[in-house]
């Protein structure tokens, strides 16, 4: 069997997110009540078409004038899944959770647990049959824009920040914290560069929740009951500041890729509230409200996403965020550049894994797996060479991952970058070298991860943010192109009326060779 998550946890995020029979509704709102203006600056309309309003912010001291008038990333609303009337059936389904279903239905865990009976909420059965109650939501969430979508991803923007630099300047308890991660011992700064390059998030909005989660940055001495769990997970699991920051980013990431696929139109807060989205806001606010939701409710939620919260926090360190803005990240009309398949001419490898995450479990849908020829099963050596798709150089190549930039600048945070996943330390290519597409990258493994078995993981990002597999621009390999299904790690090749299907293991439906 081959499955692999990159970081622990359920996968939920889907390409195509089924929610029932629904039908979408347009949900018109007031773009100017979804407007903060900061000190100093005033509103200013603009006279654009009725359904493209926008507004400018115009300074109105000498020192504002010296700064570009901008716009909170100026969305129009959207059109949000309408919400059920009716008691709906499910039946679970392999790889399901009550997590993952609650999120589907928009209603909480707690109302499934109710509604069917249910005491231990870790425990489904293939085939269960669940009464799924119509959501009731409590009320409408703020509308106000936190951060542009471009300071969610480790973007272009990201380019000329220095963590070492700032965090010293702070001179907080993360300018000392060292901890052991992969038997290694890695500084505070180390911990914070890894997990943003690893889950492709900006490592200034890490830091600015890391801030107003615990004080780390600033604070010399943080309240003693945030030392083991910095940004406010208290999962045994997760102590330490890399498992609660990658927790953390895995969760903004989810909540900004989420949105980017219309998959949401409720909050779920920690106990249970629920509440209406406000279709105003953009992929950058949704992530912020989505990370929040898992760890507060009522007023202290609403306190983490209004000006006072969290925004004041980032405005405090790196300024008003919307004057880093950087849109679109993805620019229109965005064709992936001409690829191969993973592996050499002549070689049988298995289509394993269809369109899932492209690191843990709140990336969008970027990724696809291959296995090895072999009859063996299991994490087995392998000497079967995973090979470039692309011409690029190799950026990054440790624990299991290897990157590698296609547009050859050096810089992770713009352009095409290919992940390369499970690659065995042996052979391994470095970084620095360049590879031509054909050029070998390494063999194939479990490292880096959970996997259950050898294979490799391939995922793109373009301007640092991940592109589905499965939407509008398509993997194409050696001109097969991945179509999702609808399911996690579903999907299929299909090439000039030829279709390969994913299937969890060999079989001849998932074979391919170059």
């Amino acid at each position: 069997m081959v499955r692999n998550i990159i970081t622990p946890g359920k996968i939920i995020l889907s390409g195509v997110v089924l929610i029932g029979l629904l039908f979408v509704a347009v949900l018109a709102v007031s773009v100017e009540s979804s407007l903060w203006v900061p000190p100093n600056y005033e509103l200013n309309q603009v006279e654009v078409p009725e359904t493209q309003a926008q507004f400018a912010l115009i300074p109105t001291s000498t020192q504002a004038q010296e700064l570009p008038i901008v716009i909170p990333t100026p969305d129009s609303p959207r059109q949000l899944p309408a919400l059920r009337a009716e008691t709906e059936i499910y039946t679970v389904q392999p790889r399901d959770s009550l997590h993952t279903i609650a999120q589907q239905y928009f209603v909480s865990v707690e109302t499934l647990l109710e509604a069917n009976e249910i005491s231990n909420p870790d425990h489904l059965e293939i085939s269960q049959v669940l009464t799924i109650p119509p959501p009731q939501p409590e009320g409408t969430a703020p509308g106000f824009k936190i951060i542009p979508d471009s300071e969610l991803v480790f973007s272009p923007g990201n380019i000329d920040f220095q963590i070492a630099e700032f965090v010293h300047q702070q001179g907080g308890y993360l300018s000392g914290y060292k901890e052991e991660v992969d038997e290694r011992q890695l500084s505070g700064v180390k911990i914070v560069q890894r997990v943003a390059e690893e889950f492709s998030v900006n490592p200034r909005l890490l830091l600015a929740v890391l801030e107003y989660q615990s004080g780390w940055v600033t604070e010399k001495d943080p309240d003693e009951s945030t030392l083991e769990y910095p940004l406010g997970l208290p999962v045994e699991w997760r102590k330490g500041l890399y498992h609660q920051l990658a927790w953390a980013a895995d969760n903004l990431n989810r909540g900004y890729y989420l949105w980017r696929v219309n998959g949401l139109a409720i909050w779920i807060l920690s106990e249970g509230t629920l509440l209406n989205i406000d279709p105003s806001i953009n992929a950058g606010t949704s992530a912020v409200q989505h990370f929040f939701s898992q760890l507060y409710d009522g007023q202290d939620w609403e306190v983490a996403v209004s000006p006072e919260g969290l925004f004041a926090t980032y405005e405090k360190f790196f300024g008003y965020p919307f004057h880093k803005s950087i849109e679109p990240n993805l620019p229109p009309g965005l064709l992936q550049p001409e690829m191969q398949l993973p592996f050499e001419i002549g070689d049988t490898w298995s289509f394993t894994g269809g369109p899932h995450g492209g690191w843990g479990s709140g990336s969008a849908w970027a990724a696809i797996d291959f296995a090895p020829p072999g009859e063996a099963l299991g994490c087995v050596e392998n000497d079967a060479w995973i090979v470039a798709v692309a011409d690029g150089v190799i950026l990054r190549a440790e624990n299991g991952a290897v990157v590698q930039d296609l547009d050859n600048d050096g810089l992770e945070q713009t352009g095409w970058t290919v992940l390369y996943m499970h690659v065995a330390t042996r052979d391994r290519v470095r970084p620095g070298t360049f590879v031509p597409a054909g050029g070998r990258i390494g063999h194939p493994s479990c490292e880096g991860g959970i996997s259950s078995g050898t294979h490799t993981h391939l995922a793109r990002r373009y301007n640092g943010e991940w592109i589905p597999a499965d939407q509008d621009v398509p993997f194409v390999l050696d001109g097969w192109t991945t179509v999702g299904l609808g399911y996690e790690y579903d999907g299929l090749l299909q090439k000039q009326g030829q279709t390969v299907e994913a299937w969890d293991g060999r079989n001849p439906i998932n074979e391919i060779q170059r």
